[in-house]
């Protein structure tokens, strides 16, 4: 038997997880040739999307990558450039800047993303440095607008790479790279400790956590990897999540530990009927139809309830599918479960998508909070009597988690709050806020080996509707 290991609050994680290993393909290491500039153009073009453009990564990428049919090799490297940059512009910048003796013009193209994604592969990447230099010089000579720039990019890079090393480590990437609003937010809300490793663990590389249909501990093994006490499996592997053990068998599907919890929360489900609204990209459809409920998912994106469907179809799993706005979703009858994971800044996922730090505004807390109320209302009104509601955010602001259930219940008398009941060693009660529902924070999972730390940032209540 494998020996637990044991953090300072006394919960068992099963088997030490193996060092961190990178298994076939491994992202970091460079394609070359064409392959090696296509790889680099792809990611030069999502963070010029993101950074300039203000569009989402994950579109533009898929976009990107498609319209070069990179192979799966290339993609992962192309994304890893892309996502270092992301989660460290504010350092690289500044980095950067101290081998330049004036700053550059504006509009000049995709010359500052070619700088970025270059600095990123040499710097943090590790990528050779003849590789790095010589194709973003090559990608500097070939944009319209940066290409009489291409000698100033070759003699930046070159320096960069022979002591931008200790330049880097000098810097705090978190004041530089985090928008100063959302430090303050979080400041306030979490005190400024706090806030600091909330945002130093957000700025950190995710493992890849999964969901299992059974035997969470065997195939902990089987994938090498560890058993969380929520439940989850968090596996070290970088690469092809469709190569894993168990993928085209529908044992499992990917889930980060926190957004499977809500669902924890409401014990037995087998035998209800469930109804999940905003329901793509699935994991929670998934946990439901898994537990023996019958669920209706509705979403308004056709297309992602079509991924969800194919993925339901690999799993064995059954749901009636809707598309509809859930703003206007209605039913004939009602549900024991109502579920709304409702639109939100998705403040505490930004280690899964770190482009939120450059697309997220202030205003568009007020903006969700104010939807948010809205679906709670529609959501309230299709549970049927002594049935939950139960709601979730991957949002770290208050508007969007404490404070909007607080609306709801003074303008809901027939709804109450049902604390959480998990054991502790599933959900300690440093997750729990003091009215009893659930708090996580990407600091959470700190005691685990690095590679496997953290935690998306989420916040669940549930609520039970009055018999009549």
């Amino acid at each position: 038997m494998s020996k637990a290991v044991t953090n300072d609050r006394g919960a068992r994680y099963g088997k030490r997880p193996p060092e961190r290993q990178r298994s076939t393909p491994n992202p970091s290491a460079p394609p070359t040739s064409a392959d090696g500039l296509l790889a680099r153009d792809v990611a030069v073009s999502a963070l010029f999307s993101v950074l300039v453009e203000k569009r989402p990564f994950d579109d533009v990428f898929a976009k990107a990558a498609a319209a070069r049919n990179l192979a799966p090799r290339d993609r992962a490297f192309a994304r890893l450039i892309a996502t270092t940059v992301l989660r460290n512009r504010g350092s690289l910048q500044a980095v950067l800047r101290t081998y330049l003796e004036k700053p550059l013009p504006e509009h000049l193209g995709r010359l500052e993303q070619i700088l970025l994604a270059a600095a990123a592969q040499l710097l943090l990447i590790k990528t050779p440095p003849h590789a790095a230099i010589s194709l973003a010089v090559d990608q500097c000579r070939a944009d319209r607008v940066g290409k009489r720039f291409g000698n100033l990019v070759n003699a930046v890079l070159r320096r960069l790479s022979e002591s931008g090393s200790g330049r880097l480590a000098s810097l705090d990437n978190v004041m530089l790279t985090f928008p100063d609003w959302l430090m303050a937010r979080w400041s306030r809300t979490y005190g400024a400790a706090e806030a600091r490793q909330i945002a130093r663990a957000s700025l950190s590389e995710p493992s890849l956590d999964i969901t299992v249909k059974s035997d969470a501990d065997a195939w902990a093994s089987r994938l090498n990897g560890v058993a969380l006490p929520t439940g989850s499996i968090r596996c070290s592997h970088v690469g092809r999540v469709e190569e894993l053990d168990g993928y085209n068998d529908g044992a499992w599907w990917v889930q980060d530990a926190a957004a499977a919890l809500p669902v924890k929360l409401l014990g037995d489900v087998s035998g209800l009927s469930a109804l999940d609204l905003c329901a793509a990209p699935g994991g929670k459809t998934a946990q439901l139809a898994a537990g023996g409920a019958r669920v209706v998912a509705v979403d308004k994106s056709a297309g992602r309830l079509a991924r969800l469907q194919e993925n339901l179809q690999r799993l064995g799993l059954s749901a009636e599918i809707s598309v509809a706005d859930a703003q206007s979703f209605s039913s004939e009858t009602a549900f024991d479960v109502v579920l709304l994971d409702a639109p939100c800044t998705a403040t505490g996922t930004i280690r899964r998508h770190p482009d939120i730090l450059y697309l997220k505004r202030p205003e568009d807390v007020a903006a969700l909070a104010a939807l948010q109320a809205k679906l709670l209302r529609q959501a309230a009104g299709l549970v049927k009597s002594g049935g939950t509601l139960l709601y979730c955010t991957c949002s770290l602001e208050p508007e969007e988690g404490e404070e909007q259930i607080a609306a709801f219940l003074s303008e809901h008398r027939d709804f109450r709050r049902r604390p959480i009941a998990l054991d502790e060693t599933v959900i300690p009660l440093l997750w729990r806020t003091a009215d009893g529902d659930l708090r996580t924070l990407p600091s959470y999972f700190s005691e685990l080996p690095e590679g496997f730390r953290g935690l998306d940032g989420f916040y669940a209540a549930m609520l039970v509707k009055a018999d009549c």
